[in-house]
């Protein structure tokens, strides 16, 4: 099934995922490096991290919504991509809690509760990137009908031998 929302002929919301997945990692090892060593530099960035994580989290839901939306009801993918993505909303949602509570502390350093927090949403992420590679991988949501290793590049113009109908090369 091939991607609904593209940009240069690749789908965008495996561009966008990205970012917010190392923002929100990056995060944790920084406060993390705060906890080892009480330098609020590193609680202050992980602070920004993680708003910039959660904003870049929310731009990619937006877009694999939307592919979502065009995979079949009652398929295997479809449920998939309902806990890849509501688990995802989980992780957005955790890394929230943790910035706000964060938000009245003095530098925005993190206690018990953020940290908790935020582990809890680095470890639903290891799960839900694995539903969306099974997604991908598997169940081929979000790739071109006519991939194959001679494919022309997506910015040629040229169609794939399956998107003009021919059978698949192996």
């Amino acid at each position: 099934m091939e991607s609904k929302a593209k940009l240069a002929g690749h789908a965008i919301h495996p561009i966008l995922i990205v970012f917010p997945l190392g923002l929100l990692a990056t995060a944790v090892i920084f406060d993390l490096l705060w906890l080892a060593t009480r330098n609020p530099t590193f609680a202050s960035v992980a602070f920004y991290n993680i708003i910039a994580g959660i904003v870049g989290g929310l731009t990619a839901a937006v877009f694999g919504f939307w592919d979502w939306r065009a995979i079949p009801s009652g398929t295997r993918a479809k449920s998939i991509g309902l806990m890849h993505g509501g688990g995802n909303v989980l992780v957005v949602t955790l890394f929230l809690l943790a910035w706000l509570v964060r938000l009245g502390e003095p530098a925005h350093l993190p206690g018990v509760l953020p940290l908790v927090l935020e582990l809890a949403g680095v470890c639903l992420a290891l799960v839900t990137g694995w539903l969306g590679g099974e997604l991908v991988e598997r169940l081929g949501v979000g790739v071109d009908p006519g991939a194959q290793l001679d494919a022309p590049s997506s910015l040629s113009g040229h169609l794939t031998a399956r998107s003009a109908g021919a059978p698949a090369h192996r």
